[in-house]
């Protein structure tokens, strides 16, 4: 106030003086305004914490493992070793999967059996299943049930959990799983 009494008599026109300050101020809170969202959205990412460094998330339908988290991009390694930039204002917008968060896996498979299997055979297929299921102490069996009568199988559908979150453990139980069940239905 008191520089704006000495400018008016020293003969200037505050009102223009205060008029170009006000518009100034606009132009430089437009500005700034994605600098500050950048800022916002980091501060987000760093305090809620929705995923870390080394996390596997997925974005839409890009996937990998979180690199670095700056302030106004993250940075994500790909499997096939790419690295992706999102900015933060995308990833705080996005549904995100956060699979390091993941403690047990929830696995839905189908087995598919002929037409011309006899409807004995048929009936002793889940317990079958739930044999081979079982035989993995990480495994918690849930289900098996004949499904639908597909377009060229007769289809079951079996459903388990994994008591961990390391894909390769999984990939390693199912294709044991497939070799059983292609055993015992030989």
């Amino acid at each position: 106030v008191g520089f704006i009494f000495l400018f008016d008599n020293l003969g200037y026109d505050v009102t223009a003086i205060i008029t170009g300050l006000g518009i100034g101020g606009i132009a430089i809170a437009l500005a700034a305004q994605n600098i500050l969202g950048d800022l916002f959205n980091y501060f987000v990412i760093f305090f809620d914490r929705p995923f870390e460094i080394g996390d596997f998330i997925i974005i839409d339908n890009k996937n990998g493992v979180v690199d670095k988290i700056g302030i106004k991009t993250t940075r994500i390694r790909t499997l096939s070793g790419e690295q992706l930039v999102f900015a933060n204002a995308d990833l705080t917008n996005s549904r995100i999967h956060n699979y390091k968060k993941m403690e047990r896996r929830r696995i839905v498979f189908s087995v598919g059996v002929t037409y011309e299997t006899p409807a004995e055979k048929l009936r002793q297929i889940p317990d079958v299943l739930k044999e081979i299921v079982e035989s993995q102490e990480i495994v918690d069996f849930d289900r098996a049930h004949f499904k639908a009568f597909g377009d060229s199988s007769l289809d079951f559908e079996i459903v388990y959990y994994i008591n961990s979150s390391d894909y390769a453990v999984y990939m390693d139980i199912q294709q044991d799983y497939n070799f059983q069940i292609y055993e015992r239905f030989e």
